[in-house]
């Protein structure tokens, strides 16, 4: 009998729980400094922590104004490459607060609606022409640059989607800040809504001090008068008279 040849059963597959092999997606870091210095000189930052501290100081009990000074703003979630760092930028609708970066996206989307830059010798036109067309593409509302050096300043504001020029800035109000400029010779002067000037540290430490003086001159002042009445009173009794009859 011819022998009949079996075919063996096809052997099932093995499954060994093991997903597939995929790459892990990369973790996007944001850097907290881009290694530049905040200035280049001592003039430019004067001005720059003048800027900051005075804007903070109008903002100070507001829990809804951010004010900054050489932070990183990174506009776009998942791209650390787009990013500027104003030398002042303000944000209304966001409570202050440290940061290490101001990631957009983590604050309701919310850009800077407000940003200064103080030049220096450094600055190229190349660089400030980026810095302009980044703010006017990622919703900057006001713009503002100062040339310490050369004593000129120069707005934006926004107006349909773009950062058209102030035709004027000297006495210029900032719609946002209500803070006033104007130029002092080659000085940026800013005036606060009340018509307090910005000051430097140094300007209200040394205002401080004179009030302090002031205040203890009166204090003096006052003391020599109530010597000078408990004596006149101790007379007025030794001559048999009570002062209060008087």
């Amino acid at each position: 009998m011819p022998a009949t040849a079996t075919t063996p059963p096809l052997a099932s597959p093995i499954h060994t729980g093991a997903a597939p092999n995929r790459t892990p997606p990369t973790e996007v870091v944001y850097p907290d400094s881009d290694g530049k210095p905040m200035a280049d000189n001592t003039r430019q930052f004067t001005y720059i922590v003048t800027i900051q501290g005075g804007i903070a100081a109008l903002f100070a009990n507001n829990p809804n104004v951010f004010v900054a000074g050489d932070l990183l703003w990174y506009p776009v979630e998942g791209d650390n490459k787009i990013r500027a760092a104003p030398d002042t930028m303000v944000v209304f609708g966001r409570p202050p607060g440290d940061r290490g970066s101001y990631m957009q996206w983590r604050e309701d989307g919310l850009a800077p609606q407000v940003a200064f830059e103080v030049l220096s010798p450094g600055n190229t036109t190349a660089e400030m022409t980026r810095k302009f067309h980044f703010y006017e593409r990622y919703g900057v509302e006001e713009y503002y640059v100062y040339d310490p050096d050369r004593g000129t300043l120069n707005g934006w504001l926004r107006r349909e989607g773009r950062l058209e020029k102030v035709p004027a800035m000297e006495g210029w109000i900032s719609p946002r800040l209500g803070i006033r400029f104007t130029l002092e010779g080659l000085d940026l002067v800013l005036y606060r809504p009340d018509g307090r000037r910005f000051e430097t540290f140094l300007e209200l430490e040394q205002r401080a001090e004179i009030e302090r003086q002031r205040a203890e001159t009166e204090r003096q002042r006052a003391e020599t008068e109530r010597q000078r009445a408990e004596r006149l009173a101790e007379q007025l009794r030794a001559l048999g008279i009570e002062p209060d009859s008087l």
